[in-house]
């Protein structure tokens, strides 16, 4: 199962994706690749491994003036069929 967690303050947004296995990792990478293609913002992404054997997936978008990062974000969410987001 993927999780989420969003973040956001004054001109900066986070979403944090988690995922299990190597199936996820690549569905994960995927569906980001596709959204983020549609800002004009480049966000930087990284990954690091948690306690529990997650590995998580970071967005970040610095200097969002305009919150385009919202509706990508959003996009991201949907197409993993997140249903609860933190």
């Amino acid at each position: 199962m993927i999780d989420a967690e969003f973040r956001s303050e004054e001109r900066f947004s986070r979403l944090a994706l988690g995922y299990n296995s190597e199936t996820e990792k690549e569905i994960v990478q995927t569906e980001v690749d596709k959204a983020i293609k549609k800002c004009a913002l480049t966000p930087e992404i990284y990954t690091t491994k948690v306690s529990s054997g997650k590995e998580v997936l970071i967005i970040e978008y610095h200097d969002d003036c305009n919150r385009e990062a919202g509706p990508i974000f959003e996009e991201i969410v949907k197409s993993l069929n997140v249903k609860k987001c933190s």
